[in-house]
């Protein structure tokens, strides 16, 4: 039984040591407390129980505490990806929730297991999801003065495998913050979380090229056809860099094989085998 968690990238907001610590404690201690979930869990639930706590975090930007969009809301979106069934799910861009991986996790079980924007929202109303206002004054201080227009990428994600050898991969995000209302993603697409029965992947970092370059589906592809995590991942960044590509990946094999990478330095995860590990 093992996971691996990510918290995105550091920020401009993030320079300060005293953010810089405070995100990797939070990253060991939801790591721990994930990795004793799992010891009675499936991989499917330790993987959103690992993101909701992520998603409660305003430090992370998922759930409380995301970016807010060029006209002033919040949207989240977020998915998730049963490596056993290979059902996928998730929401796009949905508003006034806490937790949209919970969503997401309640959406596995339907024939339309995508939603976006109000019809997201609906759903969420209708099966007991309450009102909640996601914006944090953190937030609301660096939309007024454009404090993260440089560095504008963050994500949480959490893959897991459980017991019975089974994976499961979770992302959420609040998005990069400023951008054009509603634009969408990879974190609720099979190019930012994907998982089978051989690995499971979560990606951070710019969605347009984790979009471009199909980096989660790529990578499990590569394994299912004989590679190793890190062969897979080490090859598709390459790729990755032929394009500029700016991306993180958390990943763990059937075999049990933890693997990470980002095209920067700056991606901070934390992961759990017989011991924690946490790194940036």
């Amino acid at each position: 039984m093992k996971l691996i968690i990510h918290g995105g990238f550091f920020s401009e907001s993030d320079s300060d040591e005293q953010t810089k610590r405070a995100k990797q404690e939070a990253l060991s201690a939801i790591a721990m407390e994930a990795h004793a979930y799992l010891q009675t869990h499936t991989a499917v639930e330790t993987a959103v129980y690992a993101v909701s706590l992520l998603e409660d975090n305003e430090l992370f930007n998922a759930g409380y505490g995301s970016q807010i969009q060029s006209d002033g809301k919040v949207r989240l979106s977020a998915s998730l990806m049963d490596g056993k069934t290979q059902r996928f799910s998730g929401v796009i861009n949905i508003e006034e929730v806490k937790n949209p991986i919970l969503i997401a996790e309640k959406l596995i079980a339907h024939d339309d297991r995508v939603l976006s924007n109000i019809g997201a929202l609906n759903f969420a109303r209708e099966n007991g999801f309450e009102y909640f206002n996601p914006f944090t004054q953190h937030r609301l201080i660096e939309y007024e003065a454009k404090l993260n227009q440089k560095e504008r990428k963050g994500t949480v994600g959490c893959v897991a495998l459980d017991k019975d050898g089974h994976l499961a991969a979770a992302t959420s995000t609040g998005g990069k913050g400023f951008e054009i209302p509603c634009r969408v993603s990879d974190s609720a697409t099979v190019a930012g979380n994907f998982a089978n029965s051989f690995a499971a992947i979560s990606c951070t970092g710019v969605g347009e090229d984790i979009v471009s370059g199909g980096l989660a589906t790529k990578i499990v592809t590569r394994v299912t056809d004989g590679m190793t995590l890190k062969q897979a991942t080490d090859k598709s960044f390459k790729e990755l860099a032929q394009i500029n590509g700016f991306a993180g990946v958390i990943g763990i094999t059937a075999e049990g094989e933890i693997y990470h990478s980002d095209s920067h330095p700056y991606m901070v995860w934390a992961s759990f085998d017989v011991s924690l590990q946490v790194f940036t």
